[in-house]
């Protein structure tokens, strides 16, 4: 690797967190490094807040405050104001899940296009993203990704989902904010992927606004991206890509095992990075139509796009390139990049303590899952107390 190893760097990396918030950062991580107790505390957690235990304050004080941005996008202004003073841009996330009412849908819908107005006003927020359930019912994607026929009245359901993309999508156009699309499982995907289609061919005309995601630990996704590549040239429009390594393995894995088809997952990790590094070079040989956003905590492959950037003379600073990680994590990433003069976007999830458990969940069960990413962090936090010390 050409590139000198700049994210061991934690003086930049920490260079936001007081003393007080670098130990509550390594004592977070120590805590997910043991399985049980992720499991002992999500359980407990779970209990407290559905029997109305007086346990927010202790949620927002620990693991909330180290992962997510406030309660509402005013709440994490200050959070805001002080990474983009770093360099680092912000995407927030409302990260409220699992509602499946049409109240809830069109308050997703009326929330994004807020954070829309919001980013608008503000150099720090390029970028607004949703989910493809925060704007409709999964079974309905999934129906539609199966090519089972709608009722009369679903049929009615999946023409309101596709009028909250426009109405957010055509926003996002009018206020030069792009628009990060995530991916789920992929039983329900084709049936988002089609109506992205549809949504880059309307509003990515001159610049990508609408950008779908690639979750790149699926085998197919290159080949689904060059396809769509030569539709897109034939039809005179850009596409627009978050590549992600992807979050539902262990899921995937078990519905096709139980229902006797293929995985649509890669063999095993070596296979996905493969993966995630040829798209990223098939992308960044094809910036002039696809614009992209690396979104990973891989530093390899993170270092991989640097190297490749150089190698082709793209510019550190050029729009259709952005890294991104989450927030509370890989620090030492995200804040040496900026650091360097690359694009940056921290995604910062938000909402009420109570609403936004099941996403703090799901981050502290990946972090146990993901082989070497916790040890990595501590061990950066480490170095980082005693560098303090000395």
């Amino acid at each position: 690797m050409s590139t000198q190893r700049i994210f061991d760097n934690t003086e930049i990396a920490f260079q936001l967190k007081s003393d007080s918030e670098l130990e509550r950062a390594y004592f977070l991580f120590k805590m997910i490094s043991v399985q049980p107790l992720v499991k002992i505390g999500t359980a407990a957690t779970n209990f407290a807040l559905k029997a109305h235990l007086p346990v927010e304050g202790l949620i927002r004080s620990t693991v909330f405050d180290h992962f997510c941005g406030g309660i509402n996008e005013h709440d994490c202004q200050d959070v805001i104001d002080n990474m983009y003073d770093k360099g680092v841009s912000c995407v927030l996330d409302y990260s409220v899940e699992g509602k499946e009412e049409e109240a809830q849908f069109d308050a997703v819908m009326n929330k994004t296009c807020e954070l829309i107005e919001f980013a608008h006003s503000k150099d720090a927020m390029p970028i607004a993203v949703f989910k493809p359930t925060g704007l409709g019912r999964f079974l309905i994607y999934q129906k539609k990704t199966e090519g089972v026929a709608l009722t009369t009245s679903e049929e009615a359901e999946w023409n309101r989902i596709v009028a909250r993309y426009h109405k957010i999508c055509k926003l996002g156009k009018e206020r030069d904010v792009e628009i990060l699309i995530d991916a789920e499982e992929s039983w329900m995907q084709d049936a988002a992927d089609d109506l992205l289609e549809e949504l880059m061919k309307t509003y990515n005309t001159e610049v990508p606004i609408v950008y779908n995601t690639l979750q790149l630990y699926r085998w197919d996704r290159l080949d689904y991206l060059k396809e769509l590549h030569e539709r897109a040239k034939n039809g005179g429009y850009k596409l627009g890509f978050k590549i992600v390594r992807g979050a539902y393995m262990e899921k995937e894995r078990e519905r096709a095992e139980k229902k006797g088809y293929e995985s649509p997952i890669c063999a095993d990790k070596v296979s996905t990075d493969k993966n995630f590094d040829e798209t990223l070079k098939y992308i960044l040989d094809n910036l002039d139509d696809i614009s992209v956003f690396i979104g990973t905590h891989n530093e390899e492959s993170s270092y991989l796009a640097m190297d490749l950037m150089k190698e082709k003379h793209i510019t550190k600073n050029d729009n259709r390139v952005w890294f991104g990680q989450l927030y509370g994590m890989s620090d030492h990433i995200s804040y040496n990049l900026a650091h360097l003069g690359y694009n940056v976007a921290k995604y910062v999830p938000f909402g009420p303590v109570k609403d936004v458990m099941p996403y703090l969940i799901r981050r502290a069960e990946e972090n146990t899952s993901v082989a070497g990413q916790t040890n990595r962090e501590l061990n950066l936090l480490k170095q980082e107390r005693k560098r303090r010390k000395l």
